[in-house]
């Protein structure tokens, strides 16, 4: 079967004969008109461009909607969209967006090939349990009056990609992100179980631009002991760090004779991430973490400084995602997924 790229190609080739074509033999008489000639052009012209856009029209995704408690359906590229820009800052780079929208794209379609629905219905929803997204409406409030600027600014980096996902071995990979590492990024087996080829850890010395990128948080001993279900033996003490991952975040800690993982105290005490230490002044503890997130796949920070320095989006995402390929969705991806989605 042909390529879907191939069959619109060559459907524009007819379109723009027979719908152009005419129109041109008439040109010489383009001084004997009162404009209607100018403006049949650019309706045929427009035409032609919008027959270009429908390839993955099909596709819709079903969100379930926190706020209202509904779920809506919007096309595939909408919802990317909608990702990138309450992912990502709308002020950074052009090719840093383009990477996200990869990402967001590649998560999507993995996640309609998994087939799974949400008991509330859709088959995701619009928090960080999956990936955070916001529609137009949400968008001009927190845009403000930059919304156009910004709203242009992500819809050229969206269709910039448009039908691009992320594959290893010919399989949407798990294109996972996080704001800004500790230097490295994580490999994935030592934040979560399983061990992917393509999540293996980097360097990323660029993230610490970030802002907060150290930061501070205070617990009182009483509070830490709580949220951690552990009990200090030591009244100088906090707990002993036996062991570090290979980008030096918190592998285990032992309070006495309970072992507790980096991960573990991580979310418990919400902290920014496994990259951390710790203090105790009086009846304080005071955490300091570097970085934000879990540090595994693409640093949103790292794939922003290195658009600066003049790499393409395809550059940033082959340097997070090791060994992985960009695949374009061909007619019969579409119309797979666009049954996936029906289910």
């Amino acid at each position: 079967m042909k390529s879907f790229k191939t069959l619109i190609t060559a459907g524009l080739t007819t379109c723009s004969v027979v719908i152009i074509l005419p129109t041109l033999l008439v040109l010489p008489f383009h001084s004997q008109t009162d404009g209607k000639l100018t403006d049949q052009l650019q309706y045929n012209a427009n035409q032609v461009e919008a027959a270009s856009k429908n390839k993955n029209e099909l596709v819709e995704i079903s969100v379930y909607r926190t706020k209202t408690k509904k779920v809506e359906k919007l096309p595939i590229e909408e919802y990317v969209l909608g990702v990138v820009a309450s992912e990502m800052p709308a002020i950074f780079e052009p090719e840093a967006l383009k990477a996200q929208s990869l990402s967001a794209r590649t998560f999507i379609v993995k996640r309609l090939e998994e087939g799974t629905e949400l008991d509330e219905g859709g088959i995701v929803n619009d928090t960080v349990q999956f990936q955070v997204f916001q529609d137009r409406d949400d968008l001009k409030k927190k845009y403000g009056a930059d919304y156009d600027s910004k709203i242009k600014k992500l819809e050229d980096a969206v269709k910039a990609t448009e039908g691009q996902i992320l594959t290893y071995d010919g399989q949407p990979i798990t294109a996972s992100f996080f704001s800004s590492s500790n230097g490295y990024t994580e490999n994935s087996e030592e934040y979560w179980k399983n061990s992917l080829p393509y999540l293996k850890s980097v360097a990323s010395p660029w993230d610490s631009v970030a802002p907060n990128y150290i930061a501070k948080k205070a617990f009182s001993v009483k509070e830490f002991e709580s949220k951690l279900g552990i009990s200090l033996t030591s009244k100088s003490s906090v707990g002993k760090v036996i062991s570090r991952t290979k980008s030096n975040r918190v592998e285990q800690v032992a309070f006495g004779k309970t072992i507790l993982t980096g991960k573990e105290i991580r979310e418990k005490l919400e902290l920014r991430s496994t990259d951390f230490s710790w203090e105790r002044k009086d009846n304080q503890i005071i955490i300091t973490t570097k970085g934000y997130g879990h540090g595994v796949g693409m640093s949103q920070y790292g794939a922003n400084e290195m658009a600066k320095q003049g790499k393409l989006y395809d550059e940033i995402v082959k340097y997070y995602y090791k060994d992985i390929s960009i695949t374009s969705l061909n007619k019969k991806d579409f119309e797979e997924l666009s049954e996936a989605a029906k289910k």
